[in-house]
């Protein structure tokens, strides 16, 4: 006699799944902001809203924190690349290891955004009211390329989805 066994789980991505993460993207700007001064802590706030808000409803593509000088991005820079998991399971690793240390003569903090194809097939009246739904509005600007190289150091899942974090690292 043999028998089989089938398991099949739903999985629905909710604003808990995103707040899990975006506490993790907070934790590490709160470390940078220990290291070097900046987020200030109303930005960390507004930073976080944002992705919780972008990541529920599957809009976020890629978000960059950090710091820039010459529009290239300098090490400490914290960029965080969104994923379904589809099926497959992933890190939740802990925040952290921002390194210590860097030269900001002359840079400043920023962040850039990208969304992702859900946000595409968007209408131009429906970006514009989820973007003021948010607690700042972000206009278009060029992406600033990287004074360095990207190094994956982390990986924050939950609920189905993931976020890649690179940190950029100098030669």
């Amino acid at each position: 006699m043999s028998s089989s066994f089938t398991i099949t789980e739903a999985r629905t991505f909710t604003v808990t799944h995103a707040r899990h993460m975006a506490a993790k993207v907070a934790t590490d700007l709160k470390r940078m902001q220990r290291l070097y001064g900046k987020p200030s802590d109303a930005s960390i706030v507004d930073y976080e809203t944002e992705i919780i808000a972008l990541l529920k409803a599957g809009y976020l593509s890629a978000v960059t924190y950090g710091y820039r000088r010459n529009d290239l991005w300098i090490e400490p820079a914290l960029r965080y690349t969104a994923r379904d998991l589809e099926d497959a399971s992933a890190n939740d690793d802990d925040p952290g290891r921002i390194r210590p240390g860097a030269n900001l003569d002359g840079a400043s903090f920023y962040s850039y955004l990208t969304y992702s194809a859900a946000w595409d097939k968007l209408s131009e009246a429906e970006q514009d009211s989820f973007k003021k739904s948010l607690p700042f509005y972000r206009g278009g600007a060029p992406e600033p390329a990287i004074d360095g190289y990207l190094s994956n150091d982390r990986t924050y899942s939950s609920g189905g989805r993931a976020l890649d974090r690179a940190s950029v690292r100098s030669y």
